[in-house]
């Protein structure tokens, strides 16, 4: 008798969140008390579209922490050129977890680490333990956690359907042989979006 799969999705919250709550922009969902609700109505979609379509066996959802993690106290620029959050995601970020407590589903989220730090520890760990693992993201930088069991999973944008980044997949857009290079390939890339510059000398 074969043993079902154990299929884990972990959702990064705020990536999926800001991405909700642009998509809606010239249209944005809001109540007859003027409460902007499009971050709240496009995360609840992607959230059942996940559960409806790929039936995961196992559901977390990380979430970044307001207090400064480990790279702000080593590098005080760390995402300093970031703009304010808009007003409207601030107050979608605690109506979204009372969301996933209704649906029962884990609020992953530690002081002093990312998201991506979250989701990267309880990849790793539950990929010993016989899981596939998909973590639902826009952010390349989860493509350095990509292995034979722990996938990218991009969701679907402007009509296009999501797409599942395998090994092969990160190999190739990379350019590299191994996929531990890919840390090396996003450090001399640097990052603008989290003020990490390339030293042009």
């Amino acid at each position: 008798m074969t043993t079902p799969v154990k299929k884990l999705f972990v959702l990064d919250a705020m990536a999926l969140i800001y991405r909700a709550h642009f998509a809606f922009s010239k249209n944005p969902r809001v109540t007859s008390t003027g409460l902007n609700t499009s971050a709240v109505f496009g995360f609840t979609n992607t959230l059942w579209e996940v559960i409806s379509k790929e039936k995961p066996t196992h559901l977390a959802v990380a979430f970044d922490t307001p207090e400064p993690t480990f790279r702000h106290e080593s590098y005080k620029e760390y995402k300093a050129n970031r703009q304010e959050q808009p007003e409207d995601i601030t107050i979608s970020i605690p109506l979204v977890k009372k969301l996933l407590k209704c649906f029962n589903i884990p609020v992953l989220e530690i002081p002093g680490f990312e998201a991506d730090d979250v989701a990267g520890t309880i990849a790793k760990r539950a990929e010993a333990n016989g899981y596939q693992v998909y973590l639902m993201t826009m952010d390349k930088d989860y493509c350095q956690l990509v292995t034979d069991n722990v996938f990218v999973f991009k969701p679907a944008y402007l009509g296009n359907g999501h797409e599942v980044i395998d090994r092969a997949r990160v190999l190739e857009r990379f350019g590299v042989e191994r996929v531990d290079q890919v840390i090396d390939i996003l450090g001399l890339m640097g990052d603008s979006v989290d003020n990490i510059l390339v030293f042009q000398g």
